[in-house]
């Protein structure tokens, strides 16, 4: 079992940063694929970014590509999303998540992973 814990959301205005971190425990990352997802209010969850244990990364689409970076430390057992350039439609509920396959493909196509963590908030405001 992995347990995912995410922190770092909050309110932030249009144009700002913030930067989420999702902390494992009970098992070690470094052989996990780790994602990033975001449900906003009223829509399905969807899937933001990923990254696999030897470096490859996926992102959602253009919308955030450039503007969210996704990174590991595989030493401190945590996986970041950097945000910047926040858009009020950034605004949702952000997931952390972790597969034990060596792809991103689960997490992008079929918006799936094995492990989850709780989420949390992030709002823009315009």
């Amino acid at each position: 079992q992995v347990g995912l814990v995410e922190s770092g959301g909050g309110l932030v205005q249009a144009g700002g940063s913030l930067r989420l971190s999702c902390a494992a425990s009970g098992r070690t990352i470094s052989r996990l694929t780790m994602g990033w997802f975001r449900q906003a209010p009223g829509k399905e969850r969807e899937f933001v970014a990923a990254i696999t244990w030897t470096g490859t990364i996926t992102y959602q689409s253009d919308s955030v590509k450039g503007r969210f970076t996704i990174s590991r430390d595989n030493a401190k057992n945590t996986v970041y999303l950097q945000m910047n350039s926040l858009e009020p439609e950034d605004t949702a509920v952000y997931y952390c998540a972790a597969d034990p396959y060596g792809t991103t493909t689960r997490m992008k196509t079929e918006n799936e992973a094995d492990y989850w963590g709780q989420g949390t908030q992030v709002t823009v405001s315009s």
